[in-house]
């Protein structure tokens, strides 16, 4: 659900005062074992075995020898597995939200980057936990969750409500037919135990890519993520050659502010296209 408010956006932007020539082709892939997709009956769907399953969706399946990613929250490691497995075939990445789990800080810290890790501590002491839940125990939560519509309800929305640029009051971003579709997905297809479980895979995934990524990034952060991450701290994993401060919105981006991830995507690929890269 979260991409569906920008697809419009992209694939006809004349009808809402774009050129046609800042179309895109569009395709959302939803993550193994959320939603309407399978659920993974095997141990190791991690991001960066997603990553391998998009890579084989876009180019053998629909024929796309190069193609553009743009993706935020657990996506965002999906991206960054494909950039670091198959740089070859993207054109360039798109970016958004920041990343609690923080190893291995360097000495070298600008100033910013030294309040983004303040930031992320304090984060971690009051928001982390439901992580390392999914991270520890996915199987003891899922139950309850699956069983029970009000703990689901309890579980997701004060997500929705704590991460979104909404001042305490939820509404002020997301209707109730779009927080009660979220929540019936999750319902109906029995996935929540699935999509939990991708932090345990995530967190026992020895063979997960690493290094710095070397395709072209460009982030565009939300004001009111959950702790906005600064450039500095971006370039140390990234090849960042488009950086936004986008002046609203939170952790659910393209849910809370289409129009604004929209833009930036057709300028930081329009600029990318015109260096003959896409």
């Amino acid at each position: 659900m979260q991409m569906l408010k920008i697809i419009p956006l992209l694939t006809d932007p004349v009808s809402h005062g774009g050129n046609a020539a800042d179309s895109f082709d569009v395709i959302v892939p939803s993550l193994p074992g959320y939603g309407f997709s399978d659920r993974p009956v095997e141990p190791g769907m991690s991001v960066r075995r997603i990553a391998e399953l998009f890579a084989k969706l876009a180019g053998n399946e629909l024929g796309y020898k190069r193609y553009a990613v743009r993706a935020s929250d657990m996506g965002e490691g999906v991206a960054r597995q494909l950039a670091l497995g198959q740089p070859d075939s993207l054109i360039g990445l798109h970016l958004s939200s920041a990343n609690p789990f923080v190893a291995n800080v360097p000495p070298d810290l600008s100033p910013a980057e030294q309040r983004f890790i303040k930031d992320v501590e304090r984060w971690r002491n009051t928001e982390l936990g439901y992580a390392l839940e999914q991270a520890n125990k996915p199987q003891t939560l899922a139950y309850a969750l699956n069983d029970s519509p009000a703990g689901l309800a309890a579980w997701i929305v004060e997500k929705f409500r704590t991460w979104s640029d909404c001042a305490g009051d939820i509404e002020k971003r997301f209707t109730k037919d779009e927080v009660l579709s979220n929540l019936t997905i999750y319902w109906a297809t029995e996935t929540i135990n699935s999509s939990i479980r991708l932090y345990y895979e995530n967190s026992h995934d020895q063979a997960a890519n690493a290094g710095r990524v070397e395709v072209p990034t460009g982030m565009a952060m939300p004001a009111r993520d959950m702790f906005p991450k600064p450039r500095e701290w971006a370039n140390r994993f990234y090849n960042v050659v488009h950086w936004t401060e986008l002046p609203r919105g939170g952790h659910f981006i393209e849910m809370e502010e289409p129009e604004l991830v929209a833009g930036d995507l057709r300028v930081f690929f329009g600029a990318l296209r015109r260096e003959g890269r896409g």
